[in-house]
């Protein structure tokens, strides 16, 4: 199916990380647009100019759980805040984490926690199974019970 012009907003600091993405994204599918926030201050301002000019929001935000500034999860609790964010499908994800911070990622409103990639390999997989979940239409269809 095609996922052609779909915006997925990174929220990350490490460069390598970044690398990595971009790299996946290329090999997942070009037709997908990387948008990298290198903090949560970029990636807010990032997303409040883009709605404010009724730019085609992201489909999918990938967020970085520890950030500089502001944490990973104060960040996703301003979006679900957001009348242009509530319903946007945020991924948490850390190479280092707690289960209390998987936890706290549901509550404060994450769609999905992952753990951050080792290589390009698994983050390729991780790309295409998170563009497959969240970006592909879906289509669902209604037995009524008749035969």
């Amino acid at each position: 199916m095609n996922r052609a012009g779909s915006t997925i907003l990174l929220v990350e600091d490490d460069q390598i990380e970044i690398d990595l993405a971009r790299r996946a994204c290329e090999l997942c599918n070009p037709t997908l647009q990387l948008v990298v926030a290198h903090d949560s201050t970029e990636a807010l301002e990032w997303l409040s100019k883009t709605s404010e000019a009724n730019d085609p929001m992201p489909k999918l935000i990938l967020l970085d759980l520890k950030l500089p500034h502001l944490i990973g999860l104060a960040v996703l609790r301003r979006l679900r805040m957001e009348a242009s964010t509530w319903d946007m499908p945020i991924i948490v994800y850390s190479k280092v984490h707690e289960p209390a911070d998987v936890v706290l990622s549901y509550q404060v409103g994450a769609n999905s926690f992952v753990s951050k990639p080792e290589d390009i390999a698994q983050f390729n997989t991780l790309l295409h199974d998170l563009s497959d979940y969240w970006l592909l239409p879906r289509q669902r269809k209604l037995s009524l019970g008749t035969t």
